[in-house]
């Protein structure tokens, strides 16, 4: 990860970001599923150009959220590079049911990409394939929607990697002994749970025998249930000696709980967040290390992929390779699943050099 300036950032990081945010259940039922674009029957053009002018939107968990707007920044920026354009357009909630309306108006206006952060992996695949069926290639970012429904999973790091490494961060810590909580995000977020599932496998191993998860709490992507949930975790195990927090909204807000309580310095938090927002955090020492991934490469590489797909430069299949502008040559794996890259970790060393 290099050093970066974002020039016209104008949400307050302060108030906490869903870089690994949450959903919520709803009642909406999937359509029958449909093949996935890498069965079709056009073959991939690798040399194919970049179509001028494609429109491609990018549709955030939830539009207020500052870590989305940095993703959909980069992929404008992006856009720009191959001649076309993104917006950002997204509920003001992170509800499943509210994305739904969106991916059908964005379909009705007939953009050539929609980019989503699924809030739930299922409740919005009947309107992500009727975008398909209409020829609107669907590209998932952040948090994934289920596979039959979008053509490409933009993917952070590697879930595996992330879950198995927020628990060896928090061990080093903590001297690999003692009670662990989590703060997640919502019950239902795909992404969260399937890091905690690798959390939970991570501290199985024989060097975690004296390490015990006692608690997953959920924030709910909120800020102040998030400060709560800190607060009642505290008080509830008293011999806690570390939290891990993979959501930006939930390690901020514990951050900011523990800074101004009797547990900074006594309890270990660690988590993914953003430089910006954690910066103070790290520098008044209520935490000493946490991790994140690059959020503007994020959007960047999402939009190009977008762009790929739209060009017939790629179906989707497993193998097929595409150039992503500065972020270089990439390869789609398993499932249209491509890896931005594995997370980097932020301490008091490094942080002043990043501003995002």
């Amino acid at each position: 990860m290099r050093p970066m300036r974002l020039a016209a950032l104008t949400a307050v990081l302060a108030l906490g970001v869903a870089a690994c945010g949450g959903t919520t259940k709803s009642s909406v039922t999937s359509a029958p599923a449909q093949p996935p674009a890498s069965s079709a029957a056009a073959a991939a053009d690798p040399d194919a150009p970049i179509k001028q002018g494609l429109k491609l939107a990018f549709l955030p968990k939830q539009i207020n959220n500052p870590y989305m707007t940095i993703v959909a920044e980069a992929g404008a920026e992006a856009a720009g590079e191959f001649q076309g354009e993104a917006k950002e357009v997204g509920p003001s909630d992170a509800s499943a049911s509210s994305q739904i309306s969106y991916i059908n108006t964005l379909t009705q206006q007939g953009h050539d990409a929609i980019l989503i952060s699924a809030n739930d992996p299922n409740a919005v695949c009947g309107p992500l394939q009727q975008a398909r069926d209409k020829g609107i290639k669907i590209v998932s970012y952040d948090s994934d929607a289920a596979p039959e429904c979008r053509d490409l999973f933009i993917n952070q790091a590697g879930s595996e990697e992330v879950g198995r490494s927020q628990v060896r961060l928090l061990a080093e810590m903590i001297g690999h002994k003692g009670e662990i909580a989590i703060l997640s995000a919502t019950a239902n977020a795909t992404n969260q749970n399937t890091w905690i599932e690798f959390m939970k496998d991570e501290l199985t191993k024989a060097e975690y025998k004296d390490m015990e998860l006692v608690k997953v709490a959920y924030g709910d992507d909120d800020d102040q249930k998030s400060f709560t949930e800190t607060q009642g975790l505290l008080q509830a195990y008293p011999d806690l000696k570390g939290i891990i927090s993979p959501t930006t909204v939930g390690v901020a807000a514990a951050a900011r709980y523990i800074s101004g309580s009797k547990y900074k310095g006594e309890v270990v938090l660690t988590g993914l967040g953003t430089p910006n927002q954690m910066r103070q955090f790290v520098k008044d020492g209520t935490v000493e290390k946490f991790a994140l991934w690059n959020p503007k490469d994020l959007g960047y590489l999402a939009s190009y992929a977008a762009a790929a797909l739209v060009s017939g430069q790629i179906t989707g299949a497993e193998g097929e390779t595409f150039k992503a502008g500065k972020l270089g040559e990439r390869t789609i794996g398993a499932k249209g699943e491509v890896i931005l890259g594995p997370p980097f970790t932020f301490e008091a060393s490094n942080i002043d050099d990043f501003d995002f």
